[in-house]
């Protein structure tokens, strides 16, 4: 691979918090870097009155049952209640507790101050320490949540469903950049398509970014380039599942680090340039290259829909898309219901092979790769 594997590729950043490091990696591998920080530099609020209210509530009564879900947070958390006289106090009550902790981040804090998680999720995603409980009689039980800069309050609501009585920890807000201007910027470069990929490092600068489009009124156009032409880098997989809801395929690394997105886009877009080589399952190639089409050297014809569910798979070869992002892939005026997408299939699996394309039950589709 060529020492400078980004040359020649535009690439935005988001990330207010180690933004240096990372624009150096991509410029010392070639790429043209376009930074605007979707958060404020200094974005997580603490109310401190707010936190201590929250923290003696917690401590009213025994606690059942606590969801750890940050390390800064905790970090944050257990120096407030040790500045206000309560540290021992609560982590008695959170030692007393079965403990689900959401990453390494969050379990390397617990485990500083004595305490010690039950599970965690190899995903580090929140909603799955949610699935975890999901079915569990929770009747009587006192939940405690540390919440990790947006509110809770709709997890802390399925919680009390299944039972529960629920606490949530507010530790920090996170805040949007003092000034919005290069965000307006980056969105413009985004909808106009002059970026390659645009990387980001947390939810909430997924969130901030799509709430300034579309206070510009061009969200719809944001999310209709990184369906098709921009590619969205993310560091992990809860950043990844805050694209979700807008049926936008990302691309996130195997690891959740730094190095190793930059490691993911020095492959991934070149290829995309080059064309997109694939081994499927049953050992035939498919080479995709702009709107052309080859499987074992024979061309094959594809109509709008279809290909763009291909295209849509072909992100992330192997991996599971939902019907609802090939949903929102396909072409305007096609995206109409589900039944589209069941369709587009159907016409994809007649071009290049049933068995080529899977169904993942309750899931969506994913592209059966060797």
């Amino acid at each position: 691979m060529s020492a400078r594997p980004l040359e020649g590729f535009r690439i935005g950043v988001t990330a207010a918090r180690k933004a240096e490091e990372q624009v150096a990696l991509l410029e010392r591998r070639g790429a043209t870097v376009e930074w605007a920080a979707a958060l404020s530099l200094e974005p997580n609020h603490v109310d401190l009155a707010e936190l201590l209210a929250a923290t003696k509530e917690v401590l009213v009564g025994p606690v059942d049952l606590f969801l750890a879900t940050t390390g800064v947070g905790m970090k944050t958390w257990l120096s407030a209640a040790s500045d206000a006289g309560l540290y021992d106090e609560l982590v008695a009550a959170l030692g007393a507790a079965e403990i689900l902790a959401r990453g390494p981040k969050s379990v390397g804090v617990l485990r500083a101050n004595g305490l010690r998680e039950l599970w965690a999720p190899e995903s580090e995603c929140f909603e799955d320490v949610l699935a975890h409980l999901r079915g569990r009689d929770l009747t009587g039980k006192r939940i405690v949540v540390q919440e990790h800069g947006q509110s809770l309050s709709m997890a802390a609501h399925a919680l009390r469903r299944q039972g529960a009585s629920v606490v949530t920890v507010p530790i920090y807000r996170v805040a949007s950049a003092d000034d919005p201007s290069p965000m307006f910027h980056m969105i413009d470069l985004i909808a106009d398509r002059e970026l390659d990929a645009v990387t980001f490092t947390s939810a909430p600068a997924v969130g901030a970014l799509m709430e300034a489009a579309y206070s510009v009124g061009r969200r719809d156009d944001i999310v209709s380039a990184f369906q098709s032409d921009v590619v969205a880098s993310c560091v992990g997989p809860v950043t990844a599942a805050a694209f979700e809801l807008w049926g936008v395929p990302t691309i996130v690394p195997e690891r959740s680090r730094l190095a190793g997105m930059v490691k993911q886009l020095e492959c991934e877009l070149p290829t995309r340039r080059d064309g997109v080589d694939v081994r499927l399952a049953d050992g035939r190639t498919l080479i995709v290259h702009s709107d052309s089409l080859l499987l074992d050297g024979v061309p094959v014809e594809l109509s709008p829909a279809p290909l763009s569910v291909l295209m849509a798979l072909l992100v992330n070869p192997g991996h599971v898309v939902s019907r609802r992002a090939l949903l929102s892939a396909l072409p305007s005026g096609q995206a109409g219901s589900e039944h589209a997408v069941e369709m587009a299939v159907a016409r994809l699996r007649a071009a290049i092979g049933t068995k080529a394309v899977l169904t993942v039950v309750k899931r969506g589709y994913r592209l059966a790769v060797g």
